[in-house]
């Protein structure tokens, strides 16, 4: 598909951390363990991701849905339908997912580069679907995540960009610095 991949130890290192909701920090106090005993893709999706994605949307009210195992075939002749862990939309609208697309996070159980591939490839539907929907953005943020351990995309025209660092659960504040960046209207 003629897309390149170029490495970035500094494509985020601007974004400042952002404040959370007291019920965030608590989930994450409670059910973080619970999620690292069961020790499964989907404990982590439901126990640490969505409480962090649903955070972005409480402070974006009426700006953005999140989808979460939705189907997403876009052009199954170039291989990318399936699937996506999570979807995150520019629209307010819950109940079918509407362009633009911004953010899509796959969640996997303990190994970020596992899942590149996977993240670049929904990046490139992600795009796809948004211009054939007319409503074309300039970057599109592809996120890995354990949940604990977050790494960040971004697909710019057809440029793969992948930044260097992880994120850890610690750093609660800057994940979420992060995401809603990706989310705000640019």
């Amino acid at each position: 598909m003629g897309y390149q991949y170029l490495s970035n130890s500094e494509l985020l290192l601007r974004l400042q951390q952002i404040n959370y909701s007291d019920f965030l920090a608590q989930s994450i106090k409670e059910y973080l363990p619970l999620a690292l005993a069961i020790d499964t893709e989907k404990a982590r999706s439901e126990l640490i991701v969505m409480p962090i994605l649903v955070e972005i949307k409480r402070q974006l009210p009426s700006q953005i849905s999140i989808f979460s195992g939705k189907d997403f075939t876009v052009d199954s002749t170039k291989g990318l339908n399936g699937c996506c862990d999570f979807l995150i939309s520019r629209s307010p609208e819950q109940i079918l997912i509407e362009a633009p697309v911004v953010t899509l996070v796959s969640a996997k159980n303990d190994n970020i580069q596992s899942g590149l591939g996977q993240c670049m490839a929904e990046m490139i539907a992600v795009q796809l679907f948004n211009q054939n929907k007319g409503n074309q953005i300039s970057t599109i943020d592809g996120v890995i995540t354990t949940g604990t351990n977050w790494r960040f995309l971004q697909l710019k025209g057809q440029i793969i960009e992948i930044d260097l660092n992880e994120y850890f659960i610690n750093q609660l504040g800057r994940i979420l610095g992060i995401l809603k960046s990706t989310v705000v209207a640019e």
